[in-house]
């Protein structure tokens, strides 16, 4: 019987380019066919990159060992199965370039900066390398378009969902760098996630799924107050979160590098998110299969919660800060009307 994968064209080419990648770069390290502080023509080296601007690319599908590159074909089997699906090839293309390029780039040049200051060669032969910045982007992109979609391990036993996937991918790549070493893995895990949730929250375009509009609007970025950079994390720490990326979000504002969202803006976009949840999320494992429509109710149900949650915070603070004036000014009354008229009082003004 003939196996069909049924991959949609990019991610096919993306699973080739990976193991190809991979395996000429195992050829090529254990043969030593390379100089010596140079570990290969496609893994990214600080210090030669610039000399060699294509492992800003490669470096991404170069896997170290045979787990790391099970993980990198997993996370593009299934994940760029489904976001190429929903997006198209284009766009998920785009994504792809966006993810690898720009996270290895700032990588190398944060390792460039840091061996000026330490002095240290270790650092300057530092490889970087493997596909975490792209699992990161994949993460932030499902926490967009499913993020209470629940996730069932072991049978049942651990549930989780979409929307917690980031910041336990984050903490764990923070451990293991601080405890076992693994700083690219670091540097790369936060890199991905910030570059991927900035492009998808303020530059990505998208068609309005609100039925709102007709004729295949397009919306840039995401202003739903779930996608938010501090509802990635906890509620215990969302409120200074939330103050720490404000006080950012506005001083790009100011500087005009970002372009502030109107309420409009923020009212589509909690349009947009709860259109996808309504929308259900096909099988990971079979895109085109319907199955459990209990679960996008309950889905669709959760998002419309969160949504109403956010929406009545933002009332409330508005509302707060409509009453605010008028208590200023009844401890202040208006001049004219602290005297109360008298009968002499048109002769006075006649005499002024």
């Amino acid at each position: 019987m003939q196996l069909r994968l049924n991959l949609p064209p990019l991610t096919r080419i993306l699973l080739i380019v990976l193991g190809g990648t991979s395996i000429i770069y195992q050829v090529v390290r254990l043969n030593d066919w390379t100089p010596p502080h140079d570990p290969s023509f496609l893994a990214l080296v600080p210090q030669w990159a610039l000399f060699r601007p294509w492992v800003y690319f490669t470096a991404t599908f170069a896997e170290q060992n045979v787990v790391t590159l099970l993980i990198a074909g997993i996370t593009l089997f299934y994940g760029g199965k489904y976001l190429e699906r929903a997006w198209d090839s284009r766009e998920f293309g785009k994504f792809v370039l966006l993810v690898t390029l720009t996270p290895n780039f700032v990588a190398s040049l944060l390792y460039v900066l840091w061996f000026a200051i330490t002095r240290d060669d270790d650092t300057a032969w530092t490889t970087i390398q493997g596909s975490v910045a792209l699992q990161a982007a994949f993460l932030v992109a499902f926490k967009q378009l499913v993020p209470e979609h629940t996730v069932t391990i072991l049978k049942g036993v651990v549930k989780i969902r979409v929307k917690h996937f980031p910041s336990i991918f984050l903490v764990a790549n923070t451990l293991s760098g601080f405890l076992l070493g693994t700083d690219t893995a670091l540097v790369l895990a936060w890199l991905g996630f910030l570059t991927s949730w900035t492009y998808l929250r303020f530059y990505k375009t998208q068609t309005d799924l609100s039925g709102a509009s007709t004729g295949g609007v397009k919306i840039r970025g995401d202003a739903s107050e779930t996608f938010a950079f501090a509802y990635f994390w906890p509620d215990v720490v969302q409120p200074p979160i939330a103050a720490f990326a404000d006080g950012i979000y506005n001083a790009l504002v100011a500087l005009r590098i970002c372009t502030p969202f109107s309420a409009e803006d923020v009212e589509s976009g909690n349009e947009q998110a709860t259109a996808r949840g309504e929308g259900g999320l096909p099988s990971l494992l079979s895109p085109g299969s319907r199955r459990g429509g209990g679960g996008k109710r309950e889905e669709a149900e959760r998002r419309r919660a969160l949504a109403l949650k956010a929406l009545d915070q933002r009332l409330h603070a508005a509302t707060t800060n409509r009453q605010q004036p008028p208590s200023t000014a009844s401890a202040n009354p208006n001049p004219s009307e602290e005297q109360p008229p008298t009968g002499d009082s048109p002769s006075e003004a006649n005499r002024s």
